[in-house]
C-alpha cells in the first residue's frame, strides 16, 4: 500500500476556534454567536461556488459578521469587525495537533495543509500557531477560485503535491469536507471534534477518530508502524 500524502484542513481540525468566543461575547454578549458565524460563512462560501464572480474567504468572512450582526440587530462599528476578524489569523493549535504531525512527519509521511483561506491568511495562521515548518506545502483554493469541497480544490492539492489523487489522504474534522474530498478520489481521515459529525448519506472515510491522536494510531497501523 503506498504510503498516503496526508493534506490538512486548517480551520477546527488544526486551529482552535475557541479563541474567537471572547470577541464575540465582547460584542454580542453571548459566545456562541461564534459558531453561527462560522455556519454563515461555510453557507456564503457553497453559494459562492455557483457565482461566476469570487471573493476570498476573508471577504466572505467579513460578509458573514455583518449579516450576523443585522440578524441581531447589533452595531458593528470597523474596529470591532477587525477585533473579530483578526482573531482568525491569531488562532492556537489544538493541543494533540504538533505532537501528532511529529509523529507523522517522523514515519515519514509528506504533510501539507489545504484551506478556504486565502494564501496569506493561512500562512499567518500556522506560523502563528508555530507549526508552519511541519508542512511542506500551505495550499490555498486561491488557486482554482473554488472553495471546498468543490472537486477541483482536492485535484489542485494533488496536482501541486505531484501525486496521483488516490495516494492523497485529506485529514479534517469537517464531515462535508471528507465527503468532498472522497467524491473527487481521494482519501478521507475524520476527526470528531466537539459538535462535529460525518453527514449520513456519505461513504464513510477510511479512518474515524474523536483525537488526531487517535487519527495519526490509526495512519500509522493502517502503515504496519
Amino acid at each position: 500500500m503506498p504510503v498516503p500524502t496526508l493534506v490538512f484542513d486548517v480551520n477546527e481540525t488544526l486551529l482552535d476556534l475557541r479563541a474567537l468566543d471572547a470577541p464575540f461575547e465582547a460584542v454580542f454578549g453571548d459566545r456562541s454567536v461564534r459558531m453561527d458565524w462560522f455556519k454563515q460563512l461555510l453557507q456564503l462560501s457553497l453559494i459562492a461556488n455557483t457565482l461566476p464572480s469570487y471573493s476570498d474567504f476573508s471577504a466572505l468572512g467579513r460578509a458573514a459578521l455583518e449579516m450576523i450582526a443585522a440578524q441581531r440587530g447589533v452595531a458593528l462599528p470597523p474596529e470591532q469587525q477587525q477585533k473579530i476578524l483578526g482573531t482568525m489569523r491569531e488562532l492556537p493549535p489544538h493541543d494533540d495537533v504538533l505532537p501528532s504531525l511529529h509523529r507523522l512527519r517522523g514515519a515519514g509521511f509528506r504533510l501539507a495543509t489545504l484551506s478556504n483561506s486565502a494564501p496569506d491568511a493561512v500562512e499567518a495562521q500556522l506560523r502563528h500557531a508555530a507549526i508552519r515548518e511541519q508542512f511542506e506545502a500551505a495550499l490555498s483554493v486561491d488557486a482554482v477560485q473554488r472553495f471546498k469541497p468543490a472537486p477541483e480544490t482536492y485535484r489542485m492539492a494533488a496536482e501541486r503535491l505531484g501525486v496521483p489523487i488516490g495516494e492523497m489522504m485529506l485529514v479534517a474534522a469537517h464531515g462535508w469536507d471528507v465527503w468532498g474530498a472522497m467524491n473527487a478520489g481521494a482519501q478521507a481521515g475524520f476527526i470528531a471534534r466537539p459538535g462535529q459529525v460525518l453527514v449520513p448519506l456519505a461513504p464513510r472515510p477510511q479512518i474515524v477518530g474523536p483525537t488526531l491522536v487517535e487519527v495519526t494510531d490509526q495512519i500509522l497501523a493502517r502503515q504496519g508502524h
